[in-house]
């Protein structure tokens, strides 16, 4: 049975959480359970999710495709798809834990891909767009599958439960990545089911969000003109295919999609230097319809790095903290405290202030 929002709106609900080690030592995703759980009562038990990066190295070379299936038909006419589309190098069920409090479970199934090379040569497509159509199509076209990460060397875990339990569940203690994100999630306007958990990803790109999006109709009618379907019932959805055009299509850096999408106010772009007047303003007038309006704070992942973002007003709190290597996002410092209570550096971003934290580049590396 599909569970909903209850009875009593929580406006501010939601909580993220973030962490990445910037030399890229691994940590278990015990630690990021941690942190979410002590924002327990911004969640309502309607989802919660997870997402690590560098949990799979003897694969970080192939795909790795997390599915939700309804029943054993759309699992048969999924894998016939991927079949026509990829080489399977290794697949399984993902291991979980069972617990009382997580229910109606769908069958969660895992697969390390390759692009066939004949596919992949007659569509005339770069890899990773390949691999985002044929992610689109399973979502858009096969009823009751859901691709709900596809990313190489990186995996999302998300359901219907508190955050902590999903972890538990899914059993993250046992995975080790460099960085990870959570999600605790209280519906307000969308319905609280598997595929509508956070975080939400495309390829290796993954967005926990906090708020409430006014300009979500906006934002999908024009991102899905450029092939993206919005399917999942949550506008953290059009929030990552918005981050994905900009970023993986457009080729804009982190910095330049943050003044896209919380644009700073034209009054306010008129008081700074005129490089910056000049950037912004052309931004602003290149990509009007991807401004993204209403109260939002969201960790947006990605492989070597984590990025902080608030509304332009900052009407979601949203904290930073630095420990020697290690740098951390949430929404309430007591998150970050849980896990590591003498920190170096604690600030709150402004409104519309991209905060970027990156692994460490190697002498020699240029950055991507």
């Amino acid at each position: 049975m599909l569970l909903r929002e209850g009875e009593f709106r929580n406006p501010s609900g939601c909580a993220i959480a973030g962490v990445i080690d910037r030399s890229g030592q691994s940590m278990n995703g015990e630690q990021i359970i941690e942190a979410i759980s002590v924002m327990h009562e911004r969640s309502n038990g309607l989802g919660g999710g997870f997402a690590g990066y560098g949990i799979y190295p003897h694969f970080k070379d192939f795909y790795a495709f997390h599915l939700f299936y309804e029943g054993a038909t759309a699992q048969e006419e999924t894998e016939t798809f991927i079949k026509r589309h990829f080489e399977i190098v290794y697949f399984s069920e993902i291991q979980t834990r069972k617990l009382p409090s997580i229910q109606n479970e769908p069958l969660i199934y895992r697969y390390f891909l390759a692009p066939l090379p004949q596919k992949l040569a007659n569509s005339h497509l770069d890899e990773r767009e390949y691999v985002a159509r044929c992610v689109n199509r399973i979502n858009a076209q096969i009823k009751g599958a859901y691709v709900f990460s596809s990313g190489k060397n990186m995996g999302i875990f998300k359901g219907v439960g508190y955050p902590e339990e999903i972890g538990r569940f899914y059993r993250l203690e046992e995975y080790e990545g460099y960085a990870w994100t959570s999600h605790g999630r209280y519906p307000t306007n969308t319905p609280g089911w598997w595929g509508g958990a956070h975080p939400f990803g495309l390829l290796d790109f993954s967005v926990v969000h906090n708020g409430e999006i006014s300009s979500y109709d906006a934002n999908r009618r024009y991102i899905e003109m450029f092939g993206y379907k919005c399917t999942l019932q949550t506008d953290t959805e059009v929030i990552c295919y918005i981050i994905d055009y900009l970023v993986r299509k457009r080729g804009l850096t982190l910095e330049e999609t943050a003044h896209v999408v919380a644009a700073s106010f034209w009054e306010t772009i008129a008081t700074k230097d005129a490089q910056a007047r000049e950037q912004e303003t052309i931004l602003r007038r290149m990509f009007p319809s991807l401004l993204i309006t209403g109260p939002f704070s969201i960790i947006f992942g990605y492989e070597g790095g984590l990025m902080a973002l608030n509304d332009r007003l900052k009407l979601r709190s949203m904290i930073c903290a630095e420990k020697g290597d290690r740098a951390y996002i949430s929404s309430e410092e007591s998150a970050i405290r849980k896990i590591e209570p003498d920190l170096d550096r604690v600030w709150a971003p402004a409104g519309g202030e991209a905060v970027v934290f990156e692994l460490y580049k190697k002498e020699g590396e240029q950055k991507k």
